[in-house]
């Protein structure tokens, strides 16, 4: 299996930034760290060596990029405003600069599936749901899709628009609603065990029908944790079955 790392200076960030590629052929999964982690995350916990038979298999080429929530919503030393812009800073960063690294590297334009477990789930969804021209999918695990868990009492433009259980009900732009309703990999999956959090994808199911937009909420038993050995189990058995 091919791995490689790059990294750029990223003007948009304006700090380096690193990410990992694995396998060779097949559409694009990009895939976001949990919490404050970072790029090589899903390989220390053994995530890709999980999916390693889809990649090898040439169903998937994998990216594995670092997040900036330590300079963000878990940086309790920064002012709300300041997380705000950091965090559309962030999206920028991936529309702008990891989407054209990920087309450069598959020679052209390739399908991107985004997915992500906890924190990475809701940047996964987020990023699909803000931008349909751009991502064809996602697969969710374990996450939660309200802003306001993390922004506390702040709220702003930004918050708002980055918080999908509210600009989603307020979608009205045919244009966009079209886009995503064409979509065909729109995953929610969750377990039913410790600190998982079902009703927040069940939520989000609810707000994307509501829409007319198809998607999926997979609510697994309750022997799934919000821990590792769960989100090994979820993502190879999507990828599998669903792709």
């Amino acid at each position: 299996m091919r791995r490689e790392i790059r990294k750029w200076w990223s003007p948009r960030l304006n700090k380096e930034m690193e990410i990992v590629a694995y396998g060779t052929y097949g559409f694009a999964l990009l895939m976001f760290p949990t919490a404050a982690a970072d790029y090589l995350e899903y390989e220390r916990f053994y995530l890709i060596d999980a999916i390693r038979p889809a990649i090898d298999a040439g169903k998937c080429k994998v990216y594995s990029i670092n997040s900036i929530n330590s300079e963000s919503w878990l940086n309790s030393r920064m002012k709300p405003r300041d997380k705000a812009i950091r965090h559309q800073q962030y999206n920028g960063y991936i529309t702008e600069e990891v989407v054209p690294f990920i087309y450069n590297d598959c020679a052209g334009r390739v399908p991107i599936i985004t997915t992500g477990a906890s924190l990475g789930a809701f940047h996964a969804v987020n990023t699909v749901l803000r931008r349909p021209d751009i991502f064809d999918g996602f697969i969710g695990m374990s996450g939660t899709y309200d802003l306001k868990m993390y922004a506390g009492k702040y709220y702003d433009e930004n918050c708002y628009y980055n918080s999908p259980v509210d600009y989603m009900p307020n979608l009205y732009d045919e244009t966009w609603l079209g886009k995503l309703r064409q979509k065909k990999h729109l995953h929610f999956v969750t377990g039913q065990g410790n600190y998982e959090a079902p009703e927040c994808s069940k939520e989000m199911g609810r707000i994307l029908s509501a829409k007319g937009i198809p998607n999926e909420v997979d609510v697994w038993g309750h022997d799934m944790p919000h821990d590792w050995p769960t989100w090994r189990k979820m993502l190879p058995y999507y990828l599998n079955y669903k792709f």
